[in-house]
This record gives C-alpha cells, sequence and structure tokens, in this order.
C-alpha cells in the first residue's frame, strides 16, 4: 500500500501541566500500549496488538478522557479496545483508569485517528464509537468535522457487514451534518427502533463525562446507532431511511436549537 498523505490536525494536543503521577503513566504505561503505524507501507494485525485473545475489535475515535474506553472494556474483556486521542491529557486520565482496573485488552493511538485508519486491513472493525466529538460550529470550520464523505469511505472498508457506528452528540448542527452524510453514503443505513430511539443511550453504553455535564446544564443528547450494510446494498444509488423518524428528528433538534442559548465549545469533550 501507498503510505496515506497525513491529513491537517486542529485541535489542541497539551493542556495543563501533568500531574507527576500521571506523567509517570505517560512514560511508563503508553509505549507498551501505543498502536504505532508500521515503517512500511503494510497493514496493521490488530489482534496481533493485544497479549490475551480477543474474538472482535471495537475502535473509539476521540476518547476524551477514557470513562467510555475503560468502563467498556472491563465490561467486555473479550474484545480488543483500539482507542484514538490527541489530546495527552485525556490520554493520561484513560491511562490512570487502566492502571486502577488492569484491563489487558485496550491499545492506544495517541494522534489522529485519520492517520491510523487507512492501515487497518479490511472488514476488521465490529463497532466504531464516535461520541460527542467537536461540533465545529462556525460555518468556515466545518470541513474540520471528523464525518465526512472520505471518513465514511474509510469506515465502510474497516467495518463488517452489521457492524455499528455509534454516534452521540448534544450539537443540533452538527447532528444534522452526520444525518445528511449517512443519508447519503450507500454502504450506511440508520434504522431508528421507535420515535424516541434516538434519545435514549444504548443499554451497554457508559457515560462520558462531557455527556453528564451537558445532561446537567439541561442540554438533550442525541444518540444514533448506524448500521454498516452488506456489501450487496452498495450498488445502490441511495439508501432509504424512515422518513418520519428523519423528520422528526429534526424538527425536533430544530426546537431544541430555538429554545437553547448558543454554546460555543472550544474542547470535543
Amino acid at each position: 500500500m501507498t503510505p496515506p498523505e497525513s491529513p491537517r490536525f486542529y485541535g489542541r494536543r497539551h493542556g495543563r501541566r501533568l500531574r507527576a503521577g500521571r506523567q509517570a503513566l505517560v512514560q511508563t504505561v503508553l509505549p507498551r500500549l501505543r498502536v504505532s503505524l508500521p515503517a512500511e507501507p503494510a497493514a496493521v494485525d490488530p489482534a496481533a496488538l493485544f497479549p490475551v485473545w480477543v474474538h472482535d475489535i471495537w475502535l473509539e475515535i476521540g476518547f476524551g478522557a477514557g470513562e467510555h474506553l475503560a468502563g467498556m472494556a472491563e465490561r467486555h474483556p473479550d474484545i480488543g479496545f483500539i482507542g484514538c486521542e490527541p489530546y495527552m491529557n485525556g490520554v493520561a486520565g484513560l491511562l490512570a483508569r487502566l492502571d486502577r482496573n488492569t484491563c489487558r485488552n485496550v491499545r492506544v493511538f495517541d494522534d489522529d485517528a485519520r492517520q491510523l485508519l487507512p492501515y487497518l486491513p479490511d472488514r476488521c472493525l465490529g463497532r466504531v464509537f464516535l461520541l460527542f466529538p467537536d461540533p465545529w460550529p462556525k460555518v468556515r470550520h466545518h470541513r474540520r468535522r471528523f464525518i465526512s464523505a472520505a471518513t465514511l469511505d474509510l469506515l465502510a472498508r474497516l467495518m463488517r457487514p452489521n457492524a455499528e457506528l455509534r454516534f452521540a452528540t448534544d450539537d443540533g448542527a452538527c447532528l444534522t451534518w452526520t444525518l445528511e452524510h449517512v443519508m447519503r453514503h450507500p454502504a450506511f443505513a440508520w434504522t431508528p427502533a421507535g420515535r424516541d430511539d434516538w434519545r435514549t443511550r444504548a443499554d451497554d453504553a457508559v457515560p462520558t463525562r462531557y455527556e453528564e455535564k451537558a445532561l446537567a446544564r439541561g442540554a438533550r443528547c442525541t444518540y444514533l446507532r448506524i448500521i454498516r450494510c452488506a456489501d450487496a446494498v452498495q450498488d445502490q444509488p441511495s439508501l432509504s431511511l424512515p422518513s418520519s423518524s428523519s423528520r422528526d428528528i429534526r424538527s425536533h433538534e430544530q426546537q431544541r436549537l430555538d429554545r437553547e442559548p448558543d454554546v460555543r465549545r472550544t474542547g470535543h469533550r
């Protein structure tokens, strides 16, 4: 394979100076858990990254301080988790949690997930999490949002048929952007089980710190469970989503935006 061009990164890599204990974890634990890109063009073997047998690989893109990733890894010891996060303070937070629960089924890519994705093999992922990503609210910054036609193409290659992409946000504009891109992509479908499906976190999900803060201030969070379609569906020009659910969620989010003040955020968690 030809080495992909590194995407331009927007965002923070460092925050406040780390406490001594967390700095020690970065120096001693992170090198053992780090996923490194191969020096020569080659695919990374996800299963070979783990010292224990795992029957599936799940990927979290932008794990923040690691609450969800560490909690899910503890609940699913037979799943191999790869977490991507370029913000070193967040990486240190995850390492502290892993140090407490002694999970052996987590590996960390401490950089932009878009650098790792091209090196993963086809159909290697059973689930992908993109939880409360930076909404980049300014119009001129919309192209910085993680969800795009290009990233969906990558995820379509990496996810097995019927694999699940879990997306969550409290930002109405980011939600609309994501739905529009998913609806246009032939490899993905959002098929809500009912009118309130997008208002409820998945039963086995672990809340993130940002999510809890959003709920505490009265924001309404939205949760999408997007399915990777079988390959046979890709030949169709478009997917048919439940029109009533699509209209309901758009109407609901617009009403929420009309009621809530315009809150600008710089971080993604």
